[in-house]
């Protein structure tokens, strides 16, 4: 059965590098980053996008800030329609972090710190209650990795 991951996070938080490092060996990348930034209707893109990989059994992970149920909810859908799940990976907001990072960013990569603190107004973390199956937070462990845990488990 396929999975439909979606990384929930402030931009610079990790995202990227999580799916390189631990979920691009099985889940194909959507990313509206992706996109050239003239394209139009980005939002139908990447639902088609997402559609057409689990269509054909394909796991999916997006990758934007997908900060809301507004954003996750019609993901989660599309997910429900192929049979496939529906999980979360949360990486809670470090703003300083994430400014720091986003500043190292050169060229269309920076986000002007104006759009970090916008999506940080909108973020909530998700949970089951959502319609995800799975919730996992993700942290970076300080050695370069990440640590992941259920969302719901105690942090050690």
């Amino acid at each position: 059965m396929p999975d439909l991951a979606v990384l929930v996070g402030l931009q610079a938080s990790g995202k990227i590098t999580f799916h390189r490092r631990c979920l691009a060996d099985r889940h194909v990348l959507v990313s509206k980053d992706l996109f050239p930034r003239s394209a139009r209707h980005k939002q139908a893109r990447q639902m088609r996008l997402v559609e057409e990989a689990l269509a054909a059994g394909r796991s999916v992970a997006v990758d934007n800030t997908n900060p809301s149920p507004e954003e996750w909810g019609p993901l989660i859908a599309v997910a429900r329609a192929h049979g496939a799940r529906a999980v979360a990976y949360w990486f809670p907001p470090d703003l300083a972090g994430s400014l720091r990072r986003n500043a190292a960013r050169q060229g269309r990569e920076r986000v002007p710190d104006v759009g970090v603190h916008a999506t940080l107004r909108r973020l909530r973390r998700p949970g089951p209650a959502d319609g995800f199956d799975a919730v996992y937070e993700v942290r970076f462990d300080g050695r370069g990795g990440f640590e992941v845990r259920t969302a719901d488990a105690p942090r050690v």
